[in-house]
Parts: C-alpha cells; sequence; structure tokens
C-alpha cells in the first residue's frame, strides 16, 4: 500500500501549550491538505484527522484529533502525512507529483545515461531536482523547469536534461 501513497504534508512540531501543531502543507494551495480525507502516516498503518485552526508562521496551525497536550504535539515532530493516490486530483500533463519524479532516469539530449533522480525540494522559489551521477564528484542539483528539463516520460521512466555547462 505504501507505494501508492503520495506524502502531502509533515508536522513540524508543536504549535503552543495545548496541543496545536504547525504543519507544512505540500499541496499547491496549502490549506488543500485537509480536503483529501483523514491523512496516513508514511507506512499508512496510523490515521490522522486534521483540522486547520490558523495560519501560522512557516505553515499552518492544526489541531489533530486525540491530541491534546504540547508534549504529545512535540511527538510528532517530523512526522509525513500521506493520502492514497487516488484522492489526489489528476494533473495535466506539463505538471508532476514529486513522488513521480523521485526515481527516473536522467538523460543528456544525446541519450546519454547521467544519473537518477533522487529528490525534489521546493524552498519556495520553485522545484530543485537533485540527480545522483557518477559524472560529477556530488549530487547536481538543477531547477525543474522546461529549459533544463525539456522532458518529462514517466511511462518510460525518463527525464532528459540539459545540464547548463558551469554545472560540470
Amino acid at each position: 500500500m505504501t507505494d501508492d501513497l503520495i506524502c502531502i504534508g509533515a508536522i513540524a512540531g508543536a504549535f503552543g501549550v495545548s496541543g496545536e501543531v504547525r504543519l507544512k502543507s505540500f499541496c499547491s494551495e496549502p490549506t488543500d491538505i485537509v480536503a483529501y480525507g483523514p491523512l496516513l502516516s508514511e507506512d499508512g498503518s496510523r490515521e490522522y484527522q486534521v483540522t486547520l485552526t490558523r495560519p501560522v508562521a512557516g505553515g499552518l496551525g492544526a489541531r489533530i484529533k486525540g491530541v491534546s497536550t504540547k508534549d504529545e504535539a512535540d511527538a510528532l515532530r517530523g512526522v509525513t502525512l500521506h493520502v492514497p493516490r487516488d484522492r489526489l486530483p489528476s494533473l495535466p500533463d506539463d505538471e508532476f507529483y514529486h513522488a513521480d519524479l523521485i526515481g527516473l532516469a536522467a538523460h543528456d539530449p544525446g541519450g546519454e545515461l547521467i544519473g537518477k533522480v533522487t529528490a525534489v525540494y521546493n524552498h519556495g522559489a520553485g522545484d530543485i531536482l537533485e540527480i545522483s551521477t557518477t559524472r560529477h564528484k556530488s549530487a547536481l542539483l538543477l531547477p525543474f523547469t522546461t529549459a533544463i528539463v525539456p522532458n518529462v516520460d514517466l511511462a518510460a521512466g525518463r527525464i532528459i536534461v540539459d545540464v547548463p555547462e558551469d554545472s560540470e
């Protein structure tokens, strides 16, 4: 079942002293995180019923059913929140869930294998792909733009990456 779960948020820790948590939403519209029904732990074994309370610095304030103290809220720090893929909307052809990009083979425009997508980051200025490679001393961190990644082929399990010369 865990292959079918998509991470849509995380608990950043307690907010206040009465069991409220700070929630980071990975949804394009942050408040949509509660629209997908009960949220699940990474392995799908635990269910979280979340109610949003207010916007807070760095995320959203939320209450989780059964959590009523600061200690209980702090114990959830770092928990990632998931939903089954079938609860999420289908995306246009030029948009992708991060989970679908991780693991794709990265090829240069000539077809030569560069490496593999190992992570996708977004710190507010757009998505960044981390590509593990044997060509470079360390992983490549590249913007996920059409100029750098002109082609994503989920069916073939690969992306085409036009690595800028200053990255090599």
